[in-house]
Parts: structure tokens; sequence; C-alpha cells
């Protein structure tokens, strides 16, 4: 395979906020490449046995951490993205969090009290499943979650307006800055996929019974909001992307093929970080060199082959 690739996809699927957004124009295909699903497989593979490097560097440093977030519509292929492209990865390095409805508990807090709490340590990779953008997404698309939340002066439907979100943006903004400049690269993935693919997800759902513990009817009423999430997607990502912490929306409609850009992209922004198995200072180096002079001696066996070792 030829490590030298003409598409940077990358740098194709990155925005940054440097120009208006449109998710409707943005395609939930491949356009430019036409890999075959051999050859998505190789790469993805090849990919795994780098992250795999990287992700011993960073563990074994223990000054950096990496939080990736996965976001996207129901059926977009979160769950099956996480198990492909962190397989053979040593799971001690590994942490992945996956948000559902805030509990009670949740709810008594501001909205980032539980987000934090399941940030990496340094020397992890953590994998969010979902993320705080739903308190921008969910919540925009039913604006009453926000009035029975109890939150401060928020009493009525008209006071969840685009001044609150514009708020919650900056919120964010501000924390993902901190994780940055407390040595926390932050990668977020938008899985973009068509309302048609949506739809063939949820009928094989339905059709195919190994497949049925999957569907959720809350997926179809939801389903109904599709423009609705899209929108709220498009003022999310616009208001939170910039140099420092980009997003990055994947062309979704094919699983596999997302899973290649993703894999890609984890790598190379990874590979920024400046990993290294760390030094051991000189008196650590002597501990190892007599360790290996006992092994070379190997007492043990020696005991063994003069007939002295009790059993």
């Amino acid at each position: 395979m030829d490590e030298k690739e003409i598409f940077n996809r990358e740098k194709s699927f990155r925005y940054n906020g440097d120009r208006d957004l449109k998710i409707s124009k943005i395609p939930t295909s491949a356009t430019v490449e036409n890999l075959n699903k051999d050859d998505i497989k190789a790469r993805i593979e090849s990919n795994i046995q780098t992250l795999q490097d990287l992700q011993g560097k960073l563990y074994a440093q223990n000054h950096f951490g990496v939080l990736v977030i996965f976001q996207g519509m129901d059926g977009s292929g979160k769950d099956s993205m996480i198990r492909h492209i962190l397989s053979g990865v040593n799971p001690q390095g590994i942490e992945v969090t996956s948000f559902k409805s805030p509990t009670s508990i949740e709810l008594n807090h501001d909205y980032l009290w539980r987000v934090h709490r399941h940030v990496p340590e340094r020397g992890i990779i953590g994998i969010f499943n979902r993320s705080y953008y739903e308190d921008v997404l969910i919540s925009r698309v039913h604006p009453e979650m926000i009035v029975s939340a109890n939150i401060g002066n928020i009493t009525k439907l008209e006071q969840v307006d685009n001044k609150f979100f514009d708020g919650r943006f900056k919120d964010i903004n501000f924390f993902e800055d901190y994780l940055t400049r407390n040595g926390f690269m932050v990668l977020k993935f938008f899985l973009h996929m068509s309302a048609d693919e949506q739809k063939d997800r949820f009928k094989r759902r339905i059709e195919l019974p190994d497949h049925n513990w999957k569907f959720s009817s809350a997926d179809i009423k939801e389903r109904r909001y599709f423009n609705d999430y899209q929108k709220a997607y498009e003022d999310a990502i616009e208001h939170t992307a910039n140099k420092t912490n980009p997003w990055y929306i994947i062309p979704s409609d094919d699983k596999w093929y997302s899973r290649l850009c993703v894999s890609d992209i984890i790598d190379r922004r990874m590979k920024e970080l400046p990993l290294k198995y760390p030094d051991l200072p000189d008196s650590e180096k002597a501990k190892l060199e007599e360790a290996l002079q006992e092994l070379d001696d190997d007492a043990v066996l020696n005991n063994k082959k003069s007939g002295k070792h009790k059993s």
C-alpha cells in the first residue's frame, strides 16, 4: 500500500469555523475516494497498529490526555465505530463513557458537572459516546427540557432562546480551551448521515431478528425532528469550532468508510503530540542493569541444575 496519500482526510473533513456552515450541502457519502471494502479494512488495520504505538507512548509518558467525542443522529454508527477503531488497543489505556439522559442527581448540578467527572486522566484516551453537546442539541429541539430543569431564573419557554444557547456555546468553548491548556487534546467527530440512510438502518433493526434489540420506539419519534436536529447540529458546530479544537464532519452513510476516516484522523492528530517513551534516570538504569545481571546469573535455574531446588 502506498503510504503517500493524495487525499488528506484530516484536512478535507476538518471544519474550524472559518466559513459559514451548511450541513445540508455537505456530502454524507464518499465523493472523492473510491475504495473497496477490503482496501478500507486493510487501511483501518494499519491505523489501529499505529494507534497502538501512539497509545503506548501516551500512557507511558503520562503528560497528555486525549478526549474523543462522537456525536451523530440515532443510527449513525457511534457504537460500532468505537468497537472497530479501538479493537486491539490496550484496554488499560482506554475509557469509554456513554452519556444517557441525566439522572436527578446530575440535574441538580450544572450541566458540565457529570461530564468533567469523566474527562480521562493524563495518559488515557477517553471516548465520549455522545457528550455535553447533547445540552445544545436535544434541548435545542426540545427546549421544554430546560424549563423543567430548575435552572436559575429560567421558568418560561421563551427564555430558552438564542441568547441562552449562545451562553452555553461560550461555556463549551471555554471548557475545551481549558482542557487544551491542561494538556488534553480534544477531537470532535460528527457522524453525518442522510435521512434515507437512517431510515434504511431503522428498517434493518426491525426486520432482522438479531438487530431487534437495537430498536427503540423513541428513535422513530425523534426521527420526526430530523431536520430540526440538523439545524441544531449546524448551529452547535459553527459556534464551537476553531483552529485549536475543530470539528470533523465525517460522511457516514458507509460505516466502513467513516471508520477509516476517523481512525486516520485520530492517528494524524495524535502524531502532533510530542509523545515518546520516558528516559529513565541513571539511577534507574543502574537498577535495570542489576536486574539483568541477576537474570543472567539466574540462581533459580542454577539451583535446579545442581539439585538444590526444593519442591
